[in-house]
């Protein structure tokens, strides 16, 4: 059995569906002609049940049946008188005891059996004959398969007078049953060779469905096999764009998943390149800067005191940029599913005052006013806060000498308002872009990945950032978090922020 099982899986799945098209087939047509063959026989049985009723509603003379019982044989020859049927009939009485009186006239001897006698049993006291009458298969003394009805015995003296019933007696007549059986014989093999070719048509229309559905998965197969020999993520599947079967769905979210992919590298090289070129303009002010100490060292002829102090003081901001941007690199690198192992109900309001600490330090020169209420969302704790401490660097970058940013959290909604130069309406739509710098902020430290990294953070929390140019001048950065003004009931008391 388990070696069949192993040899049907090994089959393509084509020839697993045509067989099993085939054995569904070859069950339901099992079912019907099994079920066909004992409807009818059940009819012709009881269509030869029917004429042997009517072979005995004519009474037997009392005088032939009284000669019969008294010159009582076992075989049809030598009764001096016949009983009354008609057509190739088997036909003698049966006594009490069993005994049976053959008629000379009777196709044969039918063996008596239990059931006859116990006819003759159920009728005795009693002159109702009605039901009482046994209807069953038997055979004849030559083997013949017979039809054997018995049933209680009706005798009239002569014409004119009333028919009775004769006691301790039973009529037991048969017929034979070879043209029944023939039928039946040959309906059997009609049904066979019909359930037969019934089930290679089957087997033949299974395979050609199967073949015909399967199409598309052979489509999808060479896709896929493309994909893994050539890595060409351009291959679509070709769908109709009104089907929506179950192939068209896997054909569908094939192409999707491979536009997924091909958008991805896509990405990943871009990330590659950009990061390339980022990470060059540091690189090679850090090897200009080291060669020029270097040489002033090889040569014995040390640099002026303020120049070298410049050159550290430039490899020291350079090595800083690259940290930066390293950090940058790697917070983009990890994907939405580690992002979200870490997600947890914070405190916003902590969250930004902790940033708003960080941002005095790095303006000193500047002032910055907050006006933060309790808020709590779901984030991860240290993006979120890198996120804010993004939104408050750029306005710092950005603001002039003694010039003041305004930082406010209400209902979910923080702004960071500064009265820099603001942002030109065409570079809008790209300041989210990674690597994406505006012209004017090119000669300024940063990476071109802090307000990236900022969308990333806030759409993983369910929010939306934007940036618009600020009434009067400026820029202003807004973000909104879905969140509620209290903590829920599982969240633990929160412990404030130790100062930096």
């Amino acid at each position: 059995m388990k070696g069949a099982v192993r040899r049907y899986r090994a089959l393509p799945m084509r020839s697993r569906l045509a067989l099993l098209v085939a054995a569904a087939v070859a069950f339901g047509v099992a079912v019907v002609s099994v079920t066909c063959w004992f409807i009818v026989r059940g009819r012709l049985l009881a269509q030869v049940d029917e004429d042997l009723k009517q072979a005995t509603q004519q009474p037997q003379h009392y005088s032939d049946v009284v000669g019969a019982l008294s010159d009582c044989t076992q075989t049809p020859q030598g009764s001096p008188s016949e009983l009354r049927t008609r057509g190739n009939y088997y036909l003698q009485l049966v006594r009490a005891d069993g005994t049976a009186c053959v008629s000379s006239n009777s196709a044969g001897v039918v063996k008596v059996t239990a059931s006859d006698r116990d006819v003759i049993r159920r009728l005795s006291g009693s002159g109702n004959r009605d039901g009482v009458q046994v209807l069953r298969n038997g055979t004849a003394s030559d083997g013949t398969s017979v039809r054997v009805l018995t049933l209680p015995l009706i005798v009239t003296q002569g014409l004119g007078t009333e028919p009775h019933l004769f006691p301790g007696t039973a009529l037991l007549i048969a017929t034979p049953l070879e043209s029944t059986q023939r039928t039946l014989n040959d309906l059997a093999l009609i049904l066979l060779l019909v359930s037969g070719i019934g089930v290679v048509g089957a087997g033949a229309a299974g395979l050609a469905v199967a073949r015909a559905g399967l199409r598309p998965v052979d489509r999808l197969t060479e896709a896929v096999e493309h994909v893994a020999r050539t890595e060409d993520l351009t291959i679509r599947i070709p769908v109709a764009d009104d089907s929506e079967d179950e192939i068209a769905r896997l054909s569908r979210s094939f192409n999707s998943m491979t536009a997924s992919l091909a958008s991805s590298r896509d990405l990943q090289q871009q990330l590659i390149a950009d990061a390339g070129h980022e990470l060059r303009t540091p690189l090679t002010s850090l090897r200009t800067n080291i060669e020029l100490l270097t040489r002033s060292e090889e040569t014995g002829r040390p640099l002026p005191e303020a120049d070298r102090k410049a050159l550290l003081a430039s490899v020291k901001a350079q090595m800083t940029e690259l940290a930066s941007l390293i950090g940058d690199l790697q917070e983009l690198s990890r994907s939405d599913s580690q992002r979200g192992e870490r997600i947890q109900v914070i405190a916003l309001q902590d969250t930004v005052e902790a940033a708003l600490r960080r941002a005095r330090l790095r303006g000193r020169e500047l002032t910055i006013t907050a006006d933060v209420e309790p808020w709590f969302v779901r984030a991860e704790p240290a993006a979120m806060e890198r996120a804010v401490v993004n939104i408050l660097d750029n306005a710092v970058k950005f603001s002039p000498e003694g010039g003041t940013v305004e930082v406010r959290l209400a209902d979910g909604v923080l702004t960071v308002r500064d009265h820099g130069p603001g942002i030109a309406a065409d570079e809008l739509p790209h300041v989210f872009d990674r690597f994406w710098r505006s012209p004017s902020a090119r000669a300024l430290p940063g990476s071109g990945l802090g307000l990236s990294i900022v969308a990333r953070t806030v759409r993983q929390s369910g929010g939306e950032v934007t940036l618009s140019p600020a009434a009067g001048g400026g820029t202003v950065a807004t973000v909104r978090l879905p969140g509620a003004p209290t903590p829920p009931p599982e969240t633990p008391p929160r412990t404030p922020p130790a100062a930096p």
